[in-house]
């Protein structure tokens, strides 16, 4: 959809709240998720820092709701990751893409995708050489058609 990079923009710490309900949004979509929002009252103000540091290593991109003021149509994002070297990135700067979530009422218009082109390019000015992200199967097409591949994965995970 041409001209749709225009209606993205960083998103602010006046946006955190917005930005929790959509993070609500995708966890809900997800299967074996948890619904509990009680995190949302304590996630707020680490995440509306982190929203007030614009050279920080967390960057999230959005949409303003088109008929809602004040609401947001979709979210995007992401983190800047050192990992040491390799031949592939010699600099060791990831990007890690999480939190991709859409209005219910606003799927299909290319928001995600906007949202997700900004977000690549403020990686790519960070020096990132490397993007990983876990996608839901009705992600995964999309992510597929902007370049991503899908690759084994050997994740595994701990709890502390």
């Amino acid at each position: 959809m041409p001209g749709m990079t225009t209606l993205v923009r960083r998103a602010l710490p006046e946006d955190a709240e917005e930005v929790i309900r959509l993070r609500q949004v995708m966890i809900d979509s997800l299967a074996r998720s948890d619904a509990s929002t009680g995190w949302h009252a304590e996630s707020l103000p680490v995440l509306r820092g982190r929203l007030a540091e614009p050279d920080g290593v967390f960057a999230a991109f959005v949409v303003d709701h088109p008929e809602r003021p004040g609401a947001l149509a979709a979210l995007v994002a992401g983190t800047i990751d050192y990992r040491i070297g390799g031949a592939g990135n010699p600099q060791g700067t990831d990007g890690y893409v999480f939190s991709v979530a859409t209005d219910p009422d606003t799927r299909r218009r290319g928001y995600a995708r906007a949202c997700m082109e900004g977000l690549l390019e403020w990686f790519r000015e960070r020096g990132a050489r490397r993007v990983r992200l876990t996608a839901s199967t009705q992600a995964e097409p999309m992510y597929v058609s902007m370049g991503f591949r899908l690759k084994p994965n050997p994740l595994l995970e701990l709890r502390l």
